[in-house]
């Protein structure tokens, strides 16, 4: 009797025109989004400063406080068009790492646990799944150690960032 585990799978996807282009958009609705706060940060400070009049110390402190998110908020900006860059570079039909899923194992006594745990990878290209491979544990312990090492998985936003690491082995 053997009980189900959950483990990572790491996904690739082959670089086509569709998927840089899809990479491409997200980067760009991140960016936008990006944008509008800034926007709507300075419309809000704008007010709160004109309504602050009498008190100079409070509306410098603010100032000071928005001027660090926007620093904040711009720098996310070019993180994101720093990476849809990169994006136009990818070369067609090569692998680059979209991101790690979650999937369940069964495992039953006698079974190797760290090959059970963490090595499988799931290929697709343009959203369809053309692979699912098996990959040596040692293999996944470095792709994970690059994930975690490169803040792959949110952006700054807490949201899905495209991922474009490659671990040189494709």
């Amino acid at each position: 009797m053997g009980i189900m585990l959950k483990r990572q799978v790491l996904w690739r996807a082959i670089v086509t025109p569709q998927l840089r282009e899809e990479i491409s958009e997200d980067l760009q609705e991140a960016v936008d989004e990006i944008e509008k706060r800034i926007q709507q940060l300075e419309f809000s400070t704008k007010a709160f400063l004109a309504s602050q009049r009498g008190d100079l110390q409070q509306a410098l402190e603010m100032r000071r406080l928005v001027e660090e998110e926007r620093k904040r908020q711009e720098a996310a900006r070019d993180e994101l068009l720093q990476r849809k860059a990169q994006v136009e570079q990818l070369q067609d039909e090569t692998e680059v790492v979209r991101g790690i899923l979650e999937g369940w194992v069964e495992v039953n006594e006698g079974d190797d646990l760290m090959n059970a745990l963490g090595g499988t990878e799931i290929v697709t290209r343009d959203g369809k799944v053309i692979g699912i491979r098996q990959i040596d544990a040692a293999r996944a312990k470095t792709v994970a150690v690059a994930q975690a090492a490169s803040g792959a998985g949110q952006d700054r936003l807490g949201q899905r960032a495209p991922l474009i690491i490659t671990d040189g082995d494709g």
